[in-house]
């Protein structure tokens, strides 16, 4: 892969703690990966352009601004709404359902990360 398309594979980093989606950001953007960060489940789903309807699937808003996106990483252990549940409500959708998501966690108590 050469540099120019390595430019071209964006990543989406969510994580609550700033620390992290910082360090995240440094190690991705040394590979020269686009790198955008947000804090929390809700923002990545808005920056997807999917908003939540309550009780139904996530679906493209026409209002907001659609990013695309290579690849999504993702805390597991967030307020509001966990990297879980961001998981599924992006392979929920049919549009953002064949983007990779990774979900990490730095959780080191195993009832906290289980499903």
């Amino acid at each position: 892969m050469t540099v120019e398309a390595e430019a071209q594979f964006h990543v989406l980093a969510v994580d609550d703690s700033l620390i992290d989606r910082k360090l995240i950001e440094r190690l991705l953007k040394t590979s020269s990966y686009q790198v955008t960060t947000v804090e929390s489940g809700t923002k990545a789903l808005e920056l997807l352009g999917l908003r939540e309807d309550q009780d139904t699937t996530p679906s493209l808003s026409p209002d907001q601004h659609e990013i695309e996106v290579n690849l999504v990483i993702t805390d597991y252990c967030m307020p509001g709404m966990t990297g879980y549940d961001l998981l599924k409500k992006i392979k929920g959708s049919s549009s953002l359902k064949d983007i990779p998501v990774v979900i990490m966690s730095s959780e080191n108590v195993p009832s906290r990360i289980s499903r």
